[in-house]
């Protein structure tokens, strides 16, 4: 393992959907839940339009939905901590970490590759 590099584990929950309009985001991370309530050590990447489902202060959507803020301040719970976002989504929506209700570390390419070879168990929400 290099210098600054995060150690392999279980599952990588990898989440490409914002939080309205389809069920992903929330899906992605009830399985990220369950997975650490068996035991699993579970890493959280947010990509593309996934990224916005870590801003601040989100409402109910059009249908009723639920914001994903209350499900994001269960993680530490879980001890789900290791958090991740895609930098080229970051900068596609002008974000920055101050935007985010939780602390993520930022990823390029080349370190998303990397992160998703070290987990045995992969899954795309």
């Amino acid at each position: 393992m290099r210098d600054g590099e995060t150690p392999a584990g279980d599952l990588l929950v990898i989440l490409r959907h914002g939080s309205h309009g389809t069920s992903w985001l929330r899906e992605g991370l009830d399985a990220a839940l369950v997975g650490a309530a068996f035991g699993r050590e579970v890493a959280l990447l947010f990509m593309g339009e996934g990224v916005l489902g870590l801003l601040e202060g989100q409402g109910q959507g059009a249908l009723g939905q639920k914001g994903t803020g209350p499900t994001l301040e269960m993680l530490e719970m879980y001890d789900i901590e290791a958090l991740y976002v895609e930098e080229q989504a970051m900068a596609r929506y002008g974000l920055e970490q101050r935007d985010f209700l939780l602390a993520a570390r930022h990823l390029d390419d080349t370190a998303i590759a990397e992160l998703v070879e070290r987990h045995a168990l992969v899954l795309t929400f």
